[in-house]
């Protein structure tokens, strides 16, 4: 435990009332709420009154903790276990109520339990749990608390007949400071008076942190020349769109910047200040917040993907976005996908020459590896698929860039330099006997990319590259193969004409425009496509139970067993370095091996890295020997967010991406073990987005906390925060001028005490806001489990309540015609809201959206359908929370208050299978029913006159055709019932 955590937990302690904690992202939160719950048990077991305003009990009753993420309550589980001094149990969604309210029950002994917010609502309105058994609640995500949200719902059910302290706390201070006065407002709704702010730049935490700071190594890693250029391209088309979205003079153009585009939290900006009026803008404005997200993350995936799964990914997006995106038609977008192209390979005529759409921004580093030229070694490759000579010399060839990341030689020299260190002082290393010294932690920002890593240093980063190309032309080949088959459907061609056939056409040498440079990159393609699948499926003939796990293989003019010995050296070598990093917490190598055994034709079978020759056995030789070489490496995925320093204890750190967060876990790990020798590597691209993503984030959070530093000296809290007459109740409401007045005509002017309203809400409901607005609005709410409706409002009104993406996924899985064909079977007024939401349009779609015809896709034609169908469904349009709570209240004006117990037993068969209160039972046989709508020629808008018509089933198949033709106005429809119903019923022969 750091002293400054010490110090915050002794401040929010003093406070009877709570407070709000706004810490850095990155500092030990788990260990700084650990430490207030064990100065909350010991100020609680040694207070002698029960009546306590801090503790609530005399033996303090039970911590209650909302909104912790798994891996969060790991580390508080952890610490608190440690200390032996609190017990820790995680109350789910499938905990029975009878033990949790055991579990409420046993705070004499003093117990910190994990909640979800519905499951805690529901027991509090249960009185399942009594608000006096509580010593205090802990909300660890405050950032997301405002006067709707469910955590503040809690804390106003507490704190209206108890006054126990609430701590928040928070670990994102940009959040803090976005809208309005977000930091006064989330202190009102959960009842704080106080707040704490903990930047890293405070006296205390920078004092605890540069105590003993660990040794940090800054390496900035050249980008290659396409990678520059690429990176140019897309902030220039992102600055391009800002600038398109400032014309619509509907967004603060102070936020519409390049520099804050790099964060996901941007998309959150544009989106909040466009939603309510986002039925009225364009088709363009729309595309270009679409276009802005996708750039940013073409931006991320340069520096963090390699050359081909980058070409991959833009393919991807050139088939799925098309024409519609604003940024793909532009100048330098042209320039993004020749540059991703030229990354990993050049299309060569049969001349000589280069095809190429741009003449400038040559890349600075290419490796062909193919041997020999680049033509030769190209015709080399496709020599299986046995054309002529002449043909041969006619198809275009692809001359191999595939350009390697340069952090990844980077990153293995610093392995080689760090292992080569260890040998040298061996003795400096192993100070600390109980720590797990000369492991080196590789973090990086997705499990992707350590797979890949861990791959580049097991095997090489040649055959890692070579392995991704082949995936990627073969996935082209596949492609071809799809669209030749479909392309054949429509018209025939001569047969054995294709990619997989090993024939291809060649195009004119003469044609050089611009126009044919796609097709002959394509012919390319497709031929050493083609080139890779035949070596494939001859390797597959040869030796299928062999090939399936080996994962080498050569291209070229070796042919038969030569092929063979490679394969098996190249799968010796993996296994050997498999073995050597079969403890990787972080990232599997078995998991990089399902990965491939996935994939259809296994690209690791034709790897050109070791074909046959003595220049490639001796390299890979050399590969094995600095494999062995290197330190034991862990790799760790940010974001899984899993906090490993503690275990694995590592000596150095290489920060492969570089993320704040991370960065403050480091030097809270280094000043929590100052006697431990640590080396943090940074890698950055110099000049580039990484560098000034990472500056950003540092230099906005400062910004936050010098903003909630001045709302602090300006803020107004009231007086009276104590939680039992803040907020819109009908107690503190004026009421209307019409009804004060009318009360002067009884006498002395007093008023008759009203029934206090209540409303049966459905268990489910809780994971929305509107129980907490109505409980808001003075109305009490009853939570059961209910199998008809969302809401009950009265014997008579039952509300099933659809929020906007809600009611589009329930008319697409049907679930909405049972709903409502249920909640008419069962009570006389059924209702759908349809609730919208406040800071939303409130519209589907824009009036130029709206069509003439009736579509079977089109919501407004559902809906109309629906309507059609069920003539007794009322829908009811909500604007917001707050309009649903107002609409409420009307329909339960002069309505009998609802049946808990028979609001529960609606729909629920009894024991006999006999059903209560179904209003079609009483007067039909529902089975029959269902029997008859399901005969041919009967229909949703004939079945009702047939059962007019006759009593019974059995009446039925005695009516004459002219009868039935009456009742189900159509003869058509007439005639295939009758015959149906005479039909005879086919014999078995013997």
């Amino acid at each position: 435990m750091l002293p400054f955590e010490e110090q915050v937990a002794t401040d929010l302690v003093e406070d009877p009332n709570g407070g709000l904690v706004v810490l850095s992202s990155g500092l030990p939160l788990a260990s700084l709420v650990a430490t207030l719950l064990l100065h909350l048990r010991h100020q609680s077991s040694s207070s002698p009154s029960p009546s306590s305003s801090s503790s609530g009990g005399g033996g303090g009753g039970c911590f209650l903790i909302l909104s912790a993420p798994d891996t969060l309550k790991d580390q508080i589980r952890r610490r608190l276990l440690e200390s032996q001094l609190l017990q820790v149990h995680d109350v789910g969604p499938d905990v029975p109520a009878a033990q949790r309210r055991a579990l409420y029950n046993s705070s004499a002994d003093g117990v910190a339990l994990f909640l979800t917010p519905r499951v805690l609502a529901a027991d509090l309105l249960t009185s399942h749990l009594h608000p006096s058994r509580v010593g205090a609640l802990l909300l660890l995500a405050a950032h997301r608390a405002s006067d709707t949200s469910s955590d503040a719902f809690i804390a106003r059910l507490l704190r209206q007949r108890h006054l126990l302290p609430v701590y928040a706390f928070s670990d994102r201070p940009h959040a803090m400071v976005a809208g309005f006065a977000k930091a006064e407002r989330s202190m009102k709704s959960l009842y704080i008076r106080r707040l704490h702010l903990w930047p890293r730049f405070h006296v205390l935490v920078a004092a605890d942190l540069e105590r003993s700071p660990p040794e940090v190594v800054d390496v900035r890693v050249p980008m290659t020349g396409p990678m520059a250029g690429i990176q140019a391209a897309i902030l220039d088309a992102m600055d391009a769109c800002l600038k398109e979205l400032r014309r619509t003079n509907k967004v603060d153009v102070e936020d519409l910047t390049v520099d804050k585009g790099l964060f996901k939290s941007f998309d959150e900006i544009v989106r909040r200040q466009l939603d309510p009026i986002w039925h009225t803008l364009g088709k363009k404005t729309k595309q270009l917040v679409t276009d802005l997200r996708t750039l940013r993350k073409l931006l991320d995936y340069l520096l963090r993907y390699d050359a081909v799964t980058y070409l991959k990914y833009l393919d991807t997006l050139r088939v799925s976005e098309g024409v519609r995106s604003v940024w793909i038609l532009a100048d330098s977008s042209h320039k993004i996908f020749e540059l991703a192209k030229r990354r990993v390979y050049q299309v060569i005529r049969p001349d000589g020459t280069k095809v190429s759409a741009i003449n400038k921004g040559t890349p600075t580093k290419k490796r062909k590896l193919t041997h020999g030229g680049s033509k030769k070694g190209k015709e080399t490759e496709n020599e299986d698929s046995t054309p002529s000579k002449d043909d041969a010399q006619k198809v275009n060839a692809l001359e191999e860039v595939l350009e390697e990341a340069p952090k990844w030689k980077v990153l293995r020299e610093l392995l080689q330099e760090i292992a080569e260190e260890q040998r040298k002082g061996d003795g400096v290393v192993h100070e600390d006997e109980s720590s797990e010294s000369g492991i080196v932690l590789v973090a990086c920002k997705d499990e992707r990319s350590c797979l890949q890593l861990q791959e580049c240093i097991s095997k090489s980063s040649q055959q890692v590259m070579r392995e991704e190309w082949e995936k990627y032309l073969l996935g082209k080949a596949e492609l071809h193969g799809l669209h030749k088959k479909k392309k054949k459907r429509q018209s025939q061609q001569p047969k054995g004409f294709g990619v997989l056939d090993g024939e291809f056409p060649a195009g004119p040498s003469e044609n050089t425009g611009p126009v044919s440079i796609r097709n002959l990159e394509t012919d390319a393609l497709l031929a050493a496509a083609s080139g890779i699948s035949n070596l494939t499926k001859e390797a597959d003939a040869t030796d299928d139970s062999v090939a399936s796990c080996m994962s080498g293989s050569v291209k070229g003019k070796g042919k038969g067993v030569s092929r063979k010995v490679p394969k098996r050296k190249a799968s010796n070598r993996k296994t050997n370095s498999s073995t050597e990093n079969e403890n990787c917490q972080g990232t599997d190598v078995e998991a990089s091996g399902k990965i491939d055994e996935q994939s259809e034709i296994d690209v690791s079978k034709v790897s050109a890295k070791d074909a046959s020759g003595p220049s490639s056995t001796a390299h890979n030789a050399e590969d094995l020997i600095d494999a062995k070489m290197l330190p034991p490496v862990q790799f760790y995925a940010l974001d899984s967010d899993q906090h490993i320093l503690d275990t694995w204890k590592p000596s150095v750190i290489i920060v492969y991406h570089p993320d704040i967060t991370f960065v403050r876990e480091i030097e809270v790990y280094k000043a929590e073990n100052p006697s431990r020798k640590l080396r943090v590597y940074f890698l950055f691209y110099e000049e580039s987005s990484e560098a000034q993503k990472f500056e950003s984030s540092i230099r906005r959070e400062n910004e936050a906390f010098e903003s909630l530093i001045r709302q602090k000296s300006l803020m107004m809290i009231p007086v009276d925060q104590s939680g039992r007459c803040l907020g819109p109740t009908l107690a503190n409401e004026p009421e209307p001028i019409l009804s004060q007045n009318s009360l002067t005509r009884n006498a002395g002017g007093r008023r008759p005490t009203e029934k206090e309203m209540q409303v049966i809400v459905d268990m489910r409901e809780f994971m929305s806001s509107l129980p907490n607005v109505l409980h808001q609005k003075g109305i009490r709410i009853i939570p059961v489990t209910l199998e008809v409706g969302d809401y009950v409002l009265s014997p008579l009104i039952c509300v099933e309540r659809k929020s906007i993406s809600d009611l589009f996924q329930s008319f697409a899985s049907g679930r909405l015609y049972n709903q409502v064909e249920t909640m008419i079977r069962y009570y006389k007024i059924p209702v759908l809201l349809i609730e919208f939401s406040q800071d939303k349009s409130f519209s589907f779609q824009s009036a130029s959206e709206v069509g003439d015809d009736v579509s079977p896709t089109n919501i407004i034609s559902k809906l109309s359908l629906l309507v059609l169908h069920f003539p007794r469904l009322r829908i009811v349009w909500s604007r917001s929370l707050h309009a649903t709570a107002s609409i409420f209240m009307s329909l339960k004006t002069n309505q009998d208050e609802p049946d808990e117990t028979k609001a529960m037993r609606v729909g629920v068969p009894s024991e006999d299978g006999v059903v209560e209160d179904d209003v079609r039972a009483e007067n039909y046989n529902t089975s029959a029913i269902e029997f008859l709508r399901r005969l041919p020629g009967v229909t949703d808008s004939n079945y009702r006159g047939i059962m007019d018509g006759c009593d019974s089933l059995a009446d039925l198949a005695l009516l004459p055709v002219e009868r039935l033709a009456e009742l189900m106005g159509s003869q058509r429809g007439a005639r295939t019932l009758k015959e149906f119903l005479d039909a005879k019923c086919p014999s078995m022969i013997s």
